[in-house]
């Protein structure tokens, strides 16, 4: 695989980044990660938007222009001739100094491409995952893309050790924010789509905003509003949205089946929106 590393295209295994990154010793960067379908970007202009408000808030400055940015993803996925898959776009200040008020004279701009496991995948969305909840340890500005995401490791890990596929952070007022790497939405038992309100506590999803904006569209019940992880279990069902994995289905929480533990039909209508949303984009897309 090939890589776009500050300037250059060269092999993913090959090393490009110097020492004194600012990514490296201090995570100070922002990313934004889509979904490659059929050979095409799934919501380009959506995460372009959102990484330049990360860049906004971290006052990083991207080294070429939104323009610039397409074309060099577009650059990847040509000499990769990957249909399927994940693309990384991750900004960092740059090397200097190790100090934390150093300045770097530009920023580094790396992309990559990544295969995705399509079977997995494609097992998740029939059968629904497993989903744990932790105590939220994060930082106060999660709503930035930020590349320090140790908290996210470690929950995703603690995860796995309890094989479950997610992890939700659960935060001070006792509701259920967002998972380590997703959006958390339940169906509540009056019937009420639910999902957490937007703030500094949790990421703008890309999915989200499309889901959401089809639920109001389509008249369903909706309503940006927490919910408890009590709530989550006596749900009629429950489910995650991610941009490279569309509406995954949540049949067990902390170990309990969240209702019959089976997919719900809510989750199973969303996931052929999502697809049908995903194929309109593509054929929207003018690459």
């Amino acid at each position: 695989m090939l890589a776009y590393v500050d300037g250059r295209y060269v092999p993913l295994d090959q090393p490009a980044i110097g020492v004194e990154d600012r990514g490296y010793q201090f995570a100070d960067g922002v990313y934004e990660v889509c979904a490659l379908e059929r050979g095409r970007v799934l919501d380009e202009a959506a995460h372009f938007v959102r990484l330049q408000r990360s860049c906004r808030e971290l006052r990083l400055r991207l080294p070429v222009s939104v323009r610039g940015l397409g074309i060099i993803v577009r650059e990847v996925l040509r000499r990769n001739r990957l249909e399927e898959g994940k693309i990384y776009i991750q900004l960092t200040r740059g090397c200097a100094p190790r100090d934390h008020g150093a300045r770097a004279p530009r920023a580094v701009l790396v992309v990559t491409l990544r295969p995705t496991d399509g079977r997995a995948r494609a097992q998740s969305l029939r059968k629904g995952i497993a989903v744990i909840t932790l105590p939220d340890n994060r930082w106060a500005r999660c709503d930035i893309k930020s590349i320090a995401l140790l908290p996210n490791v470690l929950a995703r890990q603690d995860a796995l050790r309890q094989r479950a596929e997610e992890a939700w952070f659960v935060g001070a007022e006792g509701l259920i924010l967002e998972g380590a790497a997703s959006t958390a939405w339940i169906v509540d038992a009056g019937g009420i789509v639910r999902t957490h309100p937007l703030s500094a506590k949790l990421l703008p999803g890309i999915t989200r905003a499309r889901l959401l904006a089809y639920l109001r569209a389509e008249r369903i019940a909706v309503e940006e509003r927490g919910f408890t992880p009590k709530e989550a279990l006596a749900a009629r069902e429950a489910f995650q949205t991610t941009s490279t994995a569309s509406v995954i289905p949540v049949v067990r929480l902390n170990g309990q089946a969240i209702r019959d533990g089976k997919v719900g039909a809510l989750s199973r209508a969303l996931q052929n929106f999502d697809r049908q949303s995903n194929q309109r984009n593509l054929q929207a897309s003018n690459f």
